[in-house]
């Protein structure tokens, strides 16, 4: 009984560790003007994100745009940044999904993102917007 007891409350230390960000915690304005970009943007050798996201069945499903549009339209954007924000734990890397799945696994990211490598390391400057974003910061760096 004793050891089932113990393995509930580490069950339940862990799972408290890795939850999600709040909505709240993260800046909605920043990620619209900074973040959201990203999605969108060609990177030489990948596709976008937006590309394999629209359609995902996984946590990171982006909203669709409509035909001929460039960008989201305000609330699409609030869908996407809800979403996004379920990806992340300020602070923590290795619970922020958003970080570590598109990161090359020589910088400390995931082998298994079916998208590549979308960053080679944690100096790409698209994968230090996401890290601010996510208030995750490189080692001796401030906000």
């Amino acid at each position: 009984m004793r050891a089932g007891l113990v393995a509930m409350i580490v069950a339940g230390a862990a799972s408290l560790q890795a939850a999600p960000a709040s909505a709240q915690s993260l800046d909605y304005e920043f990620f619209k003007a900074r973040v959201e970009p990203i999605f969108l943007k060609k990177k030489p050798g990948h596709t976008r994100c937006y590309v394999c996201h629209a359609e995902s069945n996984n946590a990171f499903r982006l909203e669709k745009l409509a035909p001929g549009a460039k960008f989201w339209t305000e609330e699409q954007s609030r869908r996407n940044f809800a979403t996004v924000s379920k990806l992340v734990v300020p602070g923590n890397f290795s619970a922020s999904r958003l970080l570590f799945m598109p990161l090359a696994p020589e910088a400390g990211g995931n082998s298994f993102h079916n998208g590549g490598r979308q960053f080679e390391s944690k100096d790409d400057p698209d994968w230090k917007t996401l890290a601010r974003w996510a208030n995750v910061q490189k080692p001796g760096t401030s906000q």
